[in-house]
């Protein structure tokens, strides 16, 4: 991977990887570089053999506020195929974000405006300090909450998304914890043990598993349980033919670590 202006990335020998969105200096509001540079590194983690769960947080103050505003007055002066390409841009980021096969855990590390909720519902895990506010923004400005829409609506439910989107009211973190933006709110002293104890707990799981399991809640999620009866009987055969499978199973009966728990863990 590059090096890049907007982001900051780094890789540890557990095969935890972090990815800090780097724009304090606009409370890391998503413009095209940045959100082109994040496709471009999460290419590169996905591409990573050894990742086993990738960190999202921002740098400063605030998580992410959005779309710039500079950014987005370029766009009303753009003809239409070329706010198209914009738009399909960050729609590709939202999706190739949630579509990692790890663990992704964001790190909300402050308040998180429009976009920067669809960041959050994009982690399969989100953690977030107590002070932080948020908000889905966008119809005060005139726009709407588009690309996000389908991961903000599927992690807050429809009648929450209502609640919130329509008349872009602020919320807390206790809120979005109990609107299901967020799994925990934790005061600021504390956000990176309780990040650290989440990321630890997927050293525990084999890898293959954790990425079988992630595509499996995407492929059984709103589906009727007889829609879904072959293709989980199907997936759970192919699962015990897996190395994985024969080595968690050894490892249990042999009363040791698997291959893939560190043992300093």
């Amino acid at each position: 991977m590059i090096n890049f202006e907007t982001l900051k990335y780094s890789l540890d020998i557990w095969g935890i990887g972090r990815l800090e969105l780097q724009r304090p200096e606009v409370h890391n509001a998503l413009n095209m570089q940045l959100i082109r540079e994040m496709r471009q590194a999460l290419r590169g983690f996905a591409e990573m053999s050894e990742l086993r769960a990738l960190v999202l947080t921002g740098s400063g103050k605030s998580f992410c506020a959005g779309g710039d505003l500079k950014w987005m007055q370029e766009m009303t002066n753009q003809d239409d195929s070329e706010r198209m390409k914009d738009a399909e841009e960050l729609a590709l980021l939202l999706s190739e974000l949630n579509r990692l096969p790890f663990l992704v855990v964001g790190r909300i590390n402050g308040p998180a405006y429009g976009g920067g909720l669809g960041l959050i519902s994009c982690c399969d895990i989100a953690i977030g300090v107590e002070s932080a506010i948020f908000s889905l923004s966008e119809v005060t400005l005139g726009l709407i909450p588009a690309t996000i829409s389908p991961y903000v609506v599927k992690r807050l439910g429809e009648s929450n998304a209502r609640r919130v989107m329509l008349n872009a009211r602020r919320f807390s973190a206790k809120e979005a914890v109990q609107l299901g933006l967020l799994h925990q709110a934790v005061p600021d002293e504390d956000l990176d043990a309780v990040v650290e104890k989440e990321v630890n707990g997927v050293l525990r799981c084999a890898p293959e598993a954790v990425s079988a399991s992630k595509k499996l809640i995407s492929a059984v999620d709103g589906r009727p349980a007889e829609k879904a009866l072959n293709e989980t009987i199907e997936r759970l055969a192919q699962t015990w033919e897996t190395e994985s499978c024969r080595e968690g199973i050894a490892a249990f009966l042999e009363k040791r670590k698997p291959s893939w728990n560190p043992e300093d863990q």
